[in-house]
């Protein structure tokens, strides 16, 4: 048929030729035709003439006796039912199955030839009577008349159920069998394979796991008990596939994940040496990941596992940030930090897919301990600087990058972001200046991951300080051009032009210069503000180095790589054999920390104690005497002197830190203040300081008292005013 034809419908056209009616018509008819239908149950239907029994039955139904042809048929079905369902009822033992089976087949071969006989009443009356087809009634039949019989009925679930425990207990049936049994339950209907099967099965494998379950549990670890369960479920998955509906496979595997993993949920997290927390500790990705797979099936599966995950980091992390031997030194400390949270990256994308939920839950938790300790920020700074510097042993440039990105996942844990910048800044500028850095590259790098975590104002003054190293450059050409002539033999001076604001540089910072060199100074600062009007300058004598030649009483020279400080102490042995701590303090005026950080580093370090004190010993003393060590050598002709430098802040430093960390946020809390009150006009005090602390959070947690003081503060300046009704309620004055 061309795709242009419309589709006829198939009709049965009723003979022309007038048909004489025998009043024993019907009967004969139907003796013809129940011969027939006895002849198809007994096998013999060879003999039959399918063309002759088919026109019988048209002329039975087209003169009207359709009602007798359906009840006739009905009547013979049942007693060939009823005598099949005899025979199946008579095999013993594992014959009952294959019989009931063979009887199956033989009744659905026997339908379709029925039905090819009773095509035209199939096709007429039965629609016009609304009776069931000769198909459907063949099942019906089958149902009623052997499904359902007393005898069979039991028994046939009793031997289904009865095989899948064998099956279950190890022993091998005969699957194809069972597909066929299934099958026909299937084909009587879903409510026949539901209510006769389905329910009852469900029902068996519940107390069958549930008693396993609690048998696996009493005597297997956490991942041997995983292990047991996830073969049962896929186990019954299989069945499935074999020869269960396909729609049983949720019912199945809800059965086995309620009575295997969602009853015994927080004992298998929580059983002792082998647990959820066990299994973290030791890295055990595959029990993990079995665990993760089996619990995700199940309602707040998932949630339990990352609870417990998240109270195990949250506790470790915390033991590990309020350690006061892992918290000595803060390169070792943020090594920790990053060990853990590599290891947690690992399980979380190895064993729990990479699950967004558990990586949210991940990073909570290390925002939660990373802030209990106040000195995390300068930590990480410490962390940095030490990777950032040259002749780092096992770090290579290239893998710089990769150390910057995991320092950034710590940074934005952090709370007080700010505190952060104010070691950071202090650190580079000493990198900067003593021309201690791994590459410019590297440093440039952090700074755009700053930049673009924070924005521009969070970094703007450390790319100032790399503008001034540039300018600085510049300058110091510009005055030996000026002033190479005058300045003769006299030592070599390179300045580095900080700008105030950008650098962390101290008004108060005092140093006596040694004479030469203070000569110099005046030189160049006559030059400076000679071709610079309006500016002020001021040495930090603080962030200064030096090289000088010096030669020892063997006859040896060296040359010696000094801080400005060191240059200033050492320069005073020129006119003096020994010194006391008090008269080079005297002398130099430097101050009492910084002395004595400065005098440990010439006289206390083996092989660069360029320096003798007596009495020797570690610490310095205010009575200690110091004079030229003239049995000093070194293999090398160049000696770096390095400061013996405070690793953290003292306890005053940290204190001036955060008084200092403090006093820039006043400003910066008032303009969020300000900013959210223009905007708003009128607002109360708590939206105010929910509003101002959201503002901040990027660069610092703001406390609600302080806000509440830059308020008042902001009220006596005329910016803001209170409610005269509602003291609460705050107006904007324009």
């Amino acid at each position: 048929m061309s795709s242009g034809q419309k589709k006829r419908n198939f009709q049965i056209e009723a003979f022309k030729h007038k048909v004489v009616v025998d009043p024993k018509y019907a009967d004969k008819t139907w003796k013809i035709l129940e011969h027939a239908i006895n002849e198809i149950y007994n096998h013999n239907a060879s003999g039959l003439s399918f063309e002759e029994l088919y026109r019988n039955a048209y002329n039975m139904v087209l003169h009207k006796f359709g009602e007798f042809l359906y009840l006739g048929l009905v009547s013979t079905m049942k007693f060939h039912l009823q005598t099949m369902s005899k025979c199946i009822d008579a095999a013993q033992g594992g014959s009952f199955l294959e019989e009931l089976n063979t009887k199956w087949s033989d009744h659905n071969k026997a339908l379709q030839m029925i039905r090819d006989i009773l095509m035209y009443m199939d096709r007429t009356y039965i629609p016009n009577s609304q009776r069931a087809s000769v198909h459907e009634l063949g099942l019906n039949v089958w149902r009623d008349n052997v499904i359902h019989s007393s005898k069979i009925r039991t028994r046939l679930l009793n031997t289904l159920l009865e095989l899948i425990f064998r099956e279950r207990t190890g022993e091998v049936i005969n699957r194809g069998l069972m597909r066929n049994i299934i099958k026909m339950l299937m084909d009587l209907g879903p409510l026949v394979y539901q209510e006769d099967f389905e329910k009852p099965f469900l029902d068996v494998s519940a107390d069958f796991y549930r008693a396993e379950s609690q048998e696996f549990i009493e005597c297997s670890d956490c991942g041997d008990y995983l292990k047991k369960a996830e073969r049962r479920l896929n186990e019954e998955i299989e069945r499935v596939s074999h020869y269960l509906d396909t729609n049983s496979e949720a019912q199945i595997t809800n059965v086995v994940e309620k009575e295997m993993i969602a009853n015994h949920m927080l004992r298998l997290v929580h059983m002792e040496n082998s647990g959820l927390v066990n299994m973290l500790c030791d890295d055990k990705f595959e029990d993990l990941g079995r665990m993760y797979c089996l619990f995700r099936r199940v309602a707040d599966g998932l949630s339990t596992i990352r609870d417990v995950m998240t109270s195990h980091i949250r506790d470790t992390g915390k033991q590990l940030v309020t350690d006061p031997e892992k918290s000595k030194n803060p390169v070792d400390f943020v090594d920790l930090l990053l060990e853990k949270r590599d290891k947690y990256d690992k399980i979380i994308s190895i064993a729990f897919g990479s699950d967004k939920t558990f990586q949210n839950a991940l990073s909570s938790s290390f925002e939660y301990f990373i802030n209990l300790n106040p000195r995390s920020p300068e930590y990480i700074s410490l962390f940095v600087d030490d990777k950032l510097r040259k002749g780092l042993k096992g770090v290579k440039e290239e893998d710089i990058e990769i150390i910057l990105d995991k320092v950034m996942m710590l940074f934005r844990y952090l709370q007080e972001k700010d505190v952060f910048e104010k070691y950071y800044k202090q650190h580079l500028a000493k990198r900067l200046l003593s021309g201690k850095t791994v590459s410019d590259e590297a440093e440039r790098s952090l700074i755009v991951k700053l930049k673009t975590e924070c924005g521009y104002q969070f970094t703007s003054k450390l790319e100032g300080m790399f503008t001034d190293m540039k300018t600085s450059q510049d300058t110091m050409q510009g005055f030996y051009t000026a002033c190479g002539s005058e300045l003769g033999n006299s030592p070599t001076l390179v300045v580095q032009i900080l700008t105030t604001g950008s650098w962390p540089t101290q008004s108060s910072i005092t140093c006596n210069l040694p004479a030469e060199m203070l000569a110099l100074c005046e030189k160049f600062r006559s030059y400076y503000l000679g071709t610079h009007t309006g500016r002020r300058l001021s040495w930090q004598t603080n962030m200064g180095t030096a090289d000088i030649r010096a030669t020892f009483g063997n006859g040896q020279k060296y040359e010696l790589n000094v801080s400005t400080y060191q240059m200033c102490v050492l320069m005073l042995f020129n006119s003096a054999d020994s010194l006391t701590y008090r008269e080079i303090e005297q002398a130099t005026e430097i101050s009492s920390s910084d002395l004595k950080r400065c005098l440990q580093s010439l006289a206390c370090v083996k092989g660069k104690n360029v320096l003798r004190k007596d009495p020797m010993s570690k610490d310095i003393g205010e009575d200690d005497v110091f004079s030229v060590n003239d049995k000093f050598t070194s293999k090398l002709r160049k000696v770096k002197i390095g400061t013996v430098v405070a690793q953290k802040e003292s306890e005053p430093e940290k204190q001036e830190t955060r008084q200092r960390v403090e006093e820039d946020r006043k400003p910066q809390i008032e303009a969020a203040i300000v900013r959210v009150m223009k905007a708003r006009r009128v607002l109360d005090h708590n939206n105010i300081i929910a509003e101002v602390t959201k503002q901040l959070q990027s660069r610092f947690l703001a406390n609600p008292g302080e806000i509440k003081k830059r308020i008042e503060s902001l009220i006596e300046r005329d910016f803001l005013e209170r409610d005269t009704v509602d003291r609460r309620l705050y107006r904007y004055l324009a």
